[in-house]
Order: C-alpha cells, then structure tokens, then sequence
C-alpha cells in the first residue's frame, strides 16, 4: 500500500503548493520569526480536517452514490488534466515566481496570530475545492484499507510542507523568488496532476465498461 502512501502525498502537495496565500503568509512569518510554529500548526491542522473529512466523510458517502461518484470523478479528471495543462503552461513561460515582502511589522499576540491564519485558510474556497472535492473524489474511488494510506499520505505531506517552509523559509526565499525553481516545480506538479487524472478516467470507465 505504499503507492497510495505516496500517491496521496503528490496529490495533496501539489495542491497545497498551489494555495499561494497561504504559503506566502507562512514565508512571511518565517522570515520575521514570529510564531512560526503557531501558524503552521493552524494552516496543517485547518488541512488536515478537512483532509479527513473529505476521504472519509466526502468519499464515503459518495462510494453509496455511484452515480455522483463517477460524476465527482469525472470533474474531478477534469479539473486536473486542466490544472495540469496550466502547469506546463506556466513551466513553459517560466515567468512564476513567489514574492515576498521583507518588511519589518510589530508582532502580533497569539490569538489574533491565530484568527488571521484562519481566515487566510478557511476563507479561501480554493482549499475547499481542493480538500473536499479533489480529494475526496479521489479518495471515494478507493478501497477502505488503500483509503487510510491514501490519507495518511495527504496528511503528512501537509505537515512536511507547513513546518518544512515556516522553519526553512529563510533558507528557502532566494529558491522560491526564482523563476527556474518554478518552472521545474510547475513541471512536476503538471505531471503528477496529469497522472492522477489519468487514474480517475480509468475508474470512470472501468465503472461504466465493466
């Protein structure tokens, strides 16, 4: 089961790579070194939630409803291959990158900390999409034994990636504010999106062919 343990850490952290203002609120805190761990903490936790709740909430329910779930699948094939195809896109023309601006700002307590990295997190539909749709329908097309690594996998890519950028972030600015590590970023991603959707046509069809 250790493709799905791996399969479900590419998924979710392209995905999560994908939100940029989370990912740019994170970098910011790292590199005023302020609360660092409170910030990831919430944004992975926010994650995991609804990670969870779309595998085993989301996916669940639809594997009841073969209907929607080929429905949510096919969309969801969609969505990727075209998520894909812009990441090449942007590979292509290799002008992305991630700014940040370095400016020095009075440090904030830990609840108000807290309530803005909620609502950088929950008020953004992009992680809706992403965690309960996406990966939901993923994980609706799975068995309950490959489920749990699947998850499993999601989760802890999240972890890495929150913690890895808030703690490394200094180190990891001069990478990020260029435009050849995004083009190599947007490739990859392009891919293992492109692949995934890949996965889903085949259920669809299998689903309708067999």
């Amino acid at each position: 089961m250790l493709n799905m343990l791996f399969q479900g850490a590419l998924i979710s952290g392209g995905l999560i790579i994908a939100i940029g203002s989370q990912n740019v609120f994170i970098l910011r805190q790292g590199l005023l070194g302020q609360k660092v761990f409170y910030a990831c903490a919430v944004c992975f936790i926010c994650d995991s939630v609804l990670i969870t709740v779309g595998i085993l909430g989301v996916g669940s329910v639809l594997q009841q409803f073969p209907f929607f779930l080929n429905l949510l699948a096919t969309l969801g094939a969609i969505f990727l291959y075209w998520y894909g195809c812009n990441s090449f896109i942007r590979a292509y023309k290799g002008n992305n990158h991630l700014s940040v601006e370095q400016v020095v700002s009075q440090e904030q307590s830990i609840l108000k900390l807290m309530l803005t990295t909620l609502a950088i997190t929950l008020l953004n539909p992009h992680v809706y999409l992403d965690t309960l749709v996406i990966i939901g329908g993923i994980g609706g097309t799975l068995g309950r034994e490959e489920k749990h690594w699947f998850l499993s996998g999601s989760v802890l890519a999240s972890f890495i990636w929150f913690f890895g950028l808030g703690y490394a972030s200094k180190k990891l600015i001069p990478f990020f504010e260029s435009s050849k590590t995004w083009m190599v970023l947007d490739f990859l991603i392009g891919v293992v999106m492109c692949w995934i959707a890949a996965g889903l046509t085949i259920f669809v069809y299998q689903s309708f062919y067999e």
